[in-house]
């Protein structure tokens, strides 16, 4: 059994995205949560609210992005 070139498909021709591309974005978005996250903590230790500021900048971006990357059909983590 052989494939028909002339009859397959690419993810390109039909406008998806491959699944490694859209796991980065997530994975990017998830890592900004984290950092922000980090960076709270080490704010609290020092006292620093600029620091504390930035932190809460980075989760609220971070997890902003990971709500658009959401699925319509899936509930949102938390």
């Amino acid at each position: 059994m052989e494939i028909d070139k002339d009859k397959v498909v690419t993810q390109e021709e039909l406008g998806e995205q491959a699944p490694v591309d859209e796991i980065e974005g997530r994975v990017e978005a998830e890592m900004k949560v984290i950092e922000g996250n980090a960076k709270e903590r080490v704010a609290q230790g020092l006292g620093d609210d600029k620091l504390a500021e930035e932190a809460h900048k980075l989760q609220r971006e971070g997890q902003r992005e990971l709500d658009q990357q959401q699925p319509a059909d899936t509930p949102p983590q938390s």
